[in-house]
């Protein structure tokens, strides 16, 4: 008989279809049966590397509703398990936004944040003896959600869930994993104690999302999902030195091969609606191939190679919300004299997708990208020093020490490609001008491991926006906070981090001729930063907006609860306070 090892994952809803994602133990029909509706989608099991999923696809559902369902594998049902604590799993569509939006328009809830340890790497316990022991990083904002969620089933609660980033840790692995490796290795042979093949990915996620509390989460509430660099590894991607160096080593090209394979697998297929799954030539393959882990090795293995040879960005029209998720790590061009952060072909797909459907198209728009826009503005002057560096501007013997820098600082955000910083900046500048713009142009991301929302100011003269435009980071879901994140980045929003910021560029040159220039636009803190493992949740509701931040905590009692720690309508510049002032010249 066959058995649900991992999911059901509620992935993609609009008005009327959705997808569930399924992992099972043996290849199988999974039914997706959506209880009162005659809702009901079928998929036969495809196979990569020795086990068995399904993508499912429900159309017809009912507009607006909330729609308890069931999967039931060769026609035995698995979900949801005969005894559980938690209340039933459902499919809630969208209202019909595909209209001008109308005075009481439905009010749209989009929680957000990244970097999610599923237990603390070696040298931390979370459990002990399948019970929850002591946390050093603190409660997970996942499960903290979820608990939310299951006590009050008819509450408030997200319509989609973005993860942006660091889903798994393929390079700071539990001691649980630890053993698991050491079971089917010698853990003395390089990768080591970090994953090296499509297998132990498989154990990741297993670790990750057979979290009781999480995996109802994800049964429920709609995701969508982007990698950064732990999905792989520290640093993926930072520079080209860096790529020839990893491909030196014996291990690194199963690596990376496995982490694009699992990461179809288990998140992207997941991001696509209905109607692009259809149209999908890998996806078609590997299901008429039955076993498609060649297939998929192969594609991989060109995705590696070539940063233009597939779009892991893309689009999602939530309502009347439009999301770009971009890719900021497997699109990368890394060599020196033609460094971005997203290829060319991706980024005129991504400027053909903001006009997309004309004036007034969207209310508002959400830049998903892993990476922060918008750093504190010491920390972004260091890394256009850096950029500056080892792009030559001051010699060999620097440009030397700045590869070594860029790596132990992981100076590598978009502030590190100058150039792609600036054409982030045209798309949101794009996006927010002209006739009817979205009433806010919000950039989302994690990875520096603290909460904070920066705003930007364009110089005098210069085309403005008539969105409000912010950068809202959320980092982490679930991870440590070390203290020199909390001192390094305090003191980049500070005046004195401004002043060695101006000395860097100094010394780099920058803005006097070189290939490095500095931002044509300012910002400031409206905002943090704040540190502890949390959510933020964007409430939009027709043309306005609500930021809040929460945080999980853990009360006197020893129960982990939500608590707010920033609740602010975002809509206009005057709401929750003006960020701080630029600096002077700005």
């Amino acid at each position: 008989m066959a058995g649900l090892v991992l999911g059901p994952l509620v992935r993609y809803v609009d008005e009327d279809s959705a997808t569930v994602w399924v992992e099972t133990g043996r290849p199988c029909v999974v039914e997706v049966v959506c209880d009162g509706t005659g809702g009901r989608g079928t998929a036969h099991t495809w196979q990569i590397a020795g086990h068995h999923y399904a993508l499912v696809t429900l159309v017809g559902l009912p507009t607006g509703s909330t729609v308890p369902y069931s999967v039931l594998l060769d026609g035995k049902q698995v979900w949801p398990p005969r005894e559980d604590r938690y209340p039933p799993s459902a499919i809630r569509t969208l209202p019909d936004h595909r209209g001008e939006h109308a005075p009481d328009a439905e009010t749209l809830r989009v929680a957000f944040g990244s970097c999610r340890w599923a237990a603390p790497p070696h040298g931390s316990s979370r459990f002990h003896g399948g019970t929850p022991a002591h946390d050093p990083v603190g409660p997970d904002a996942l499960d903290t959600l979820a608990t939310r969620l299951a006590a009050d089933p008819g509450g408030e609660r997200p319509d989609i869930l973005l993860l942006l980033g660091d889903q798994v840790y393929a390079d700071e692995t539990s001691d649980a994993m630890r053993r698991w490796l050491a079971s089917r290795r010698d853990l003395r042979t390089p990768p080591g104690d970090q994953v090296a093949d499509y297998e132990e990915y498989t154990r990741l996620y297993y670790e990750s999302w057979l979290d009781p509390d999480v995996r109802w989460l994800l049964s429920n509430v709609p995701s969508c999902m982007i990698f950064d660099d732990h999905d792989v590894i520290d640093d993926w991607n930072t520079s080209e030195a860096w790529r020839e160096d990893m491909r030196a080593t014996e291990w690194w090209q199963e690596r990376v091969t496995a982490g694009l394979m699992s990461y179809w697998v288990y998140q992207h297929l997941g991001n696509l609606s209905p109607a692009e799954l259809m149209t999908d030539p890998l996806f078609a393959q590997v299901r008429k191939a039955g076993d498609g882990t060649e297939l998929l090795r192969e594609f991989a293995t060109r995705a590696d190679a070539d940063p233009a040879f597939t779009r892991w960005s893309y689009r999602r029209d939530v309502g009347r919300v439009r999301l770009l998720m971009v890719d900021s790590r497997a699109a990368r061009v890394l060599p020196e004299d033609r460094r971005s952060m997203v290829h060319e072909r991706w980024w005129e797909w991504l400027r053909e997708q903001v006009p997309d459907g004309g004036p007034g198209a969207y209310d508002h728009l959400l830049i998903g990208t892993s990476l922060p826009w918008l750093l504190p503005p010491a920390i972004d002057d260091a890394e256009r020093w850096n950029a500056a560096l080892c792009g030559g501007e001051r010699g060999p013997r620097w440009a030397r020490i700045g590869e070594r820098m860029r790596r132990m600082g992981d100076l590598e955000h978009w502030a590190a490609f100058p150039q792609s910083f600036e054409a982030l900046t045209d798309l949101v500048t794009e996006a927010g001008t002209g006739p009817r713009p979205p009433a806010t142009v919000c950039v989302l991301s994690g990875d520096v491991h603290h909460a904070y929302v920066a705003e930007p100011f364009w110089p005098e003269g210069a085309e403005r926006p008539g969105s409000r435009v912010l950068q809202l980071t959320c980092s982490p879901v679930h991870n440590s906070v070390p203290a020199s994140i909390k001192v390094g980045f305090r003191f980049g929003w500070s005046r004195a981090g401004r002043r060695l910021g101006s000395w860097l560029a100094r010394h780099a040159r920058i803005g006097r001729g070189g290939r490095v220039q500095p931002p044509r636009i300012s910002w400031g803190k409206a905002g943090g930063p704040w540190f502890g493992n949390h959510l933020m949740t964007l409430t939009l509701h027709g043309r306005t907006a609500r930021l809040r931040l929460d945080r999980a905590e853990r009360g006197d009692e020893g129960a982990a609860r939500l608590e707010t720690a920033y609740d602010s309508d975002i809509t206009h510049p005057v709401a929750g306070g003006a960020a701080e002032t630029p600096p002077e010249g700005a």
